[in-house]
Parts: C-alpha cells; sequence; structure tokens
C-alpha cells in the first residue's frame, strides 16, 4: 500500500502487510511444536528505505499454547526466520545497516545520515545498537603489543592491546596502570611475546601477568631517547660550536694592488642570520640575564639543601620552570632552548636569505612574496625578523682587500642534533662539512657522533650482544645525558636487549593508536570508554 501526500510527490512511506500461515509452530523455551493457536496481533517492523521512501512491514503475528505442561512458558509468538526477532523493531537488515552507520559515525552524526537515507532513528538509538555488538571471538594471541592512548590529554589514559600476527586490536583496558594488564594477561597464558613502551607500569604488568613472556621495548621510543640524551648533550657544548663557527673561513690572498685603484662596485650584504642571544644593537637580549639570573637563583637554592617546592615559592617561578632549572647541566642548555624557538617563519627563511641577498631589502615586498607562498603570518614578523640585520651604516673600505671576513653563523642545537641522527650517507655535502668541523672542534660532541653510529649499526643488524661494550665505552665518556640513559637501560636491559634482536617491535601498535585518535574525534566526545572501545575492536 502506498502513501501519498498528493499527487506528483514521491511517496512518504511504503506499507506492507504480511502474515505467516505455515504450522506447526516451535515453542521457543521447550521446542515442541505446537497447532494450538491462542491468539493474533500485529507487529509493525521498519524496513530499509525503498525507492527513497520509509517502508514499514505490518506483520500479523499469531500466539501459540505450548502443548508441554512441564514447560514454564504458557503461550509463545511465532518468529519468523530472516524477518522478525524477539522485541526487535526492525529488521535483520536495517539493524545491520543502522549498526554499521553507528559503528563508522557514532550518534549525532550517524542520526543525520541516517535522516538522509529516509531512516526515522535516534542518536541514542544507535548508541544502543553499537553496544549491543558482542565481542569478537577470543582466537587466541602469541605476540602482543602494549601501548597507552590518552582520552583526555593529561589526564585520562586507557591501554590498547594488538595482536601483531593477526594485525587487529584484541582489547582496551582503562587507564595505563600494571593492574589490569596483568589481570588480561593471567587470562591469556599463550603469549609469548610483549611488545611494550619503556614506561615501567606496562613492565610490572607484564612481568606480573605472563612471567613466561618475553618483554620487547619499543625501537622507535629507544632512539627518540637516544636522540633527546643527545640534545642535552648538543646544548651544553653549544658554546664549542659557536667558537668553531665564529673562526672566518680561510680565503686566497688579496691580489697584489695595482697602480690604477679600480673602484668596487656596490654589492649588497650577505645575510647571516645570528645565533638570537643579541638584540639590533648587538647587547644581550633581556631573555639572556633573566635567564640567567634566575638559574643562578635556583643552582644556589638548591646548593643549600632547599626542596624544588620552596625555591618555586620563594621565587615565584612555575614548578616546571624550576624543574627544568634544576635538571640542567649547564647555562647553556638553557639559553640555546631560550633563544631557538619555533616560529612560523622556519619553512620560508631559505626563500628569505635567498632574496635578502639578491638585494631585495623591501619588507613589505618579502611580505607579499610569502603571503603568495601560503604565509599566514603578518608584516611585523617580517620586520621583526630582519631588524638585527638592519645596522648602523658604516664607510665602506676602499679596496677589496680591506675588510676582515665575518664569522659564520653557528647551526641550531635541533639542526646539529639531526646531522648527528642521520645516516652519514643521507647527509647533503654541505651539512656533513659542517658536521665534521664540529666534531674536530668537540671531542665530546665527536663521541657523541661515535656512539650513535655505534648504536645505529646494532639496531640496524639487529646485535644485541654489543649492547653491554656500547654501555661501557658510554660510561668512559664525560657524558652525563647518555649516562642517563645507560642506567635507564640497565634498569630495562631484558627488554632492550630483545629488540635489538628480534624482529618484532611496536611500530604497528602506534599505527592503531593513530586511528583509535581519528575514531575519537569522530565522535565528537560524545562517546564513553565502552563506545569507543567497540568503534575500535569492530571498526575495519
Amino acid at each position: 500500500m502506498w502513501w501519498w501526500s498528493r499527487p506528483g510527490v514521491p511517496p512518504r512511506a511504503v506499507t506492507l502487510r504480511a502474515s505467516c500461515s505455515s504450522l506447526p509452530a516451535r515453542c521457543t523455551g521447550c521446542r515442541m511444536p505446537s497447532w494450538r493457536v491462542h491468539g493474533r496481533y500485529v507487529r509493525r517492523l521498519s524496513d530499509a528505505p525503498l525507492g527513497g521512501a520509509a517502508v514499514v512491514i505490518e506483520l500479523t503475528v499469531r500466539r501459540f499454547k505450548c502443548l508441554n505442561s512441564a514447560c514454564p512458558a504458557v503461550t509463545f509468538a511465532e518468529q519468523i526466520p530472516g524477518l522478525a526477532s524477539p522485541h526487535a523493531r526492525y529488521t535483520p537488515l536495517l539493524r545491520a545497516a543502522l549498526t554499521s552507520i553507528a559503528l563508522f559515525l557514532a550518534g549525532r552524526p550517524g542520526a543525520r545520515l541516517a535522516a538522509a537515507l529516509k531512516i526515522r532513528v535516534g542518536k541514542d538509538t544507535l548508541l544502543n545498537l553499537l553496544r549491543a555488538i558482542p565481542d569478537p571471538p577470543d582466537q587466541g594471541v602469541r605476540v602482543l603489543g602494549v601501548d597507552d592512548f590518552a582520552l583526555l590529554k593529561g589526564n585520562t589514559y586507557a591501554t590498547l592491546l594488538v595482536d601483531l600476527e593477526a594485525r587487529r586490536p584484541l582489547d582496551v583496558l582503562p587507564g595505563r596502570d600494571a593492574d589490569p594488564l596483568a589481570d588480561w594477561l593471567r587470562g591469556h597464558p599463550e603469549v609469548a611475546v610483549i611488545c611494550r613502551d619503556r614506561a615501567g607500569a606496562y613492565a610490572e604488568g607484564a612481568r606480573s601477568g605472563a612471567p613466561q613472556a618475553q618483554q620487547v621495548a619499543d625501537a622507535w621510543h629507544l632512539w627518540r631517547n637516544l636522540a633527546e640524551a643527545v640534545e642535552k648533550t648538543v646544548g651544553s657544548h653549544h658554546p664549542c660550536i659557536r667558537t668553531a663557527f665564529a673562526t672566518p673561513p680561510v680565503t686566497e690572498e688579496p691580489p697584489v694592488k695595482s697602480l690604477v685603484t679600480a673602484v668596487p662596485p656596490v654589492e649588497a650584504e650577505p645575510f647571516e642570520p645570528p645565533d638570537g642571544t643579541l638584540d639590533v644593537l648587538g647587547k644581550p637580549r633581556r631573555l639572556v640575564p633573566r635567564t640567567t639570573e634566575r638559574y643562578e637563583a635556583a643552582q644556589h637554592r638548591l646548593a643549600a639543601g632547599m626542596s624544588l617546592s620552596a625555591i618555586r615559592r620563594e621565587l615565584r617561578l612555575d614548578h616546571s620552570t624550576v624543574r627544568r632549572f634544576a635538571r640542567a647541566q649547564s647555562l647553556d642548555e638553557l639559553l640555546v632552548k631560550a633563544v631557538n624557538r619555533a616560529s612560523i617563519l622556519d619553512i620560508h627563511k631559505p626563500y628569505l636569505h635567498q632574496r635578502w641577498n639578491e638585494g631585495c631589502h623591501d619588507i613589505p615586498q618579502l611580505h607579499r612574496e610569502l603571503r603568495e607562498q601560503g604565509f599566514t603570518g603578518d608584516i611585523q614578523s617580517v620586520r621583526r625578523y630582519f631588524r638585527p640585520f638592519k645596522k648602523p651604516h658604516s664607510p665602506r673600505p676602499k679596496h677589496p682587500s680591506a675588510p676582515q671576513p665575518k664569522p659564520r653563523p653557528a647551526p641550531k642545537p635541533r639542526r646539529v642534533v639531526r646531522w648527528i641522527m642521520t645516516n652519514p650517507g643521507h647527509l647533503s655535502d654541505a651539512d656533513a662539512t659542517e658536521l665534521k668541523e664540529i666534531r674536530a672542534a668537540c671531542p665530546h660532541l665527536d663521541a657523541v657522533a661515535r656512539h650513535v653510529r655505534a648504536f645505529a649499526d646494532m639496531m640496524r643488524d639487529l646485535r644485541g650482544d654489543q649492547l653491554p661494550a656500547w654501555m661501557d665505552r658510554v660510561t668512559q665518556d664525560e657524558l652525563p645525558a647518555l649516562h642517563s640513559l645507560v642506567n635507564g637501560i640497565r634498569r630495562d636491559f631484558d627488554a632492550v636487549t630483545a629488540v635489538l634482536n628480534s624482529p618484532w617491535s611496536s611500530g604497528q601498535v602506534e599505527g592503531h593508536v593513530c586511528r583509535v585518535k581519528l575514531l575519537k574525534r569522530i565522535g565528537f566526545g560524545r562517546a564513553k570508554l565502552d563506545l569507543l572501545r567497540q568503534r575500535i575492536l569492530h571498526s575495519p
């Protein structure tokens, strides 16, 4: 039966009337057949849309009397396979479609899509369908990946478990503590390998819940810890780099003066990025003496035996600031981080350097060119960047041989760290030359570069047997940051050795964590952990 709102308008709904005439029907409790019809009633089932119109099936259902006197069910209603199920308001076809919509789009976005498909459903109904999806069958796991992700960054976290052989999520545990992981592992004694990060909670949970399993630390986190130690070392030895680059490069001797002196052509002064510690007048920036004063005050109070909380209250600083001053190996490490902060101009600086050296000193013109390349900052950011290079005019020397070569700008610590952590075969000739000069000027950084290369060779060739010798060589050099890394490796020695000997890693788990972040954002913060868990486990 078709319903029209008025002639010429597509139908709003389609109503189909159906009934079943087959006999007998089996009792839902004892499965005994029955021919005695007790009564009839009509059920309205929503079905998938047809031709842009909603479909409603009016099903006449018979109620039978159970002939088994021992059965607790006196009467029962017949169920038509593939069309009706107890207490259902949707057909299996429509229920499967709505469950898929809820799985991909969650509540409110799913309801909007269903409305566009001519399906009337509420967001809470979709969430209930999502909760009703049964968990996938437990097929056992041999290699398990463990990692955490943030539900509310800095506040609430959860733990993701992944079957690395089947490449699928297994479960989501609340929190990132040792007890939930240990309880889950006790129910899965077949686990033989556990890939995890270097967090102590996961190490303790794996040790207590699955003592038979081999723990494998994450290679990426291990390499990141090494990079952090290298960055601290480069920051503390950055004065050596500045001293090496302050020496002008060796140039050829000027030619012998002739009797007729030619007037040299006027050329634009080369662009030389500063190290960030001086202002326009060549004096130290206000940030430098302020950081120096706070560092000395914090160190003096630490030497007197004061706690970090007491220093924070007395100096009226944030606790993280006082902790950073307390952990710094030297003042130079703090100054390097303070004056080399990230800027929105960083990706455009090579182009600005080129245009400045070409003679274009017009700031508005440079800003217009950057806007054409996608730069979103204002003109003041460009003007502030070039302000240190507009120095007071000085008389130009009369002969090309008169001026002395200027010192080269020292590379920033992040760039030096990238050179050290990169495969030497992948460095450009200019970067390799500057790194070689830095290693020649500072023996500590030369030792760091050697240790990084040796560690990279161990990771590439899976030679975990060389780790103890590498740790002994590191401890023989005066490298406090690397010594802290070695102490951490000793506390987790077996797992670190395993990652240098095993092909398994947590890289696949990190990919699943990225997918979890996408699912969490699609949910608009509406779903709690139970709904997010359903989407993680059942989303393709």
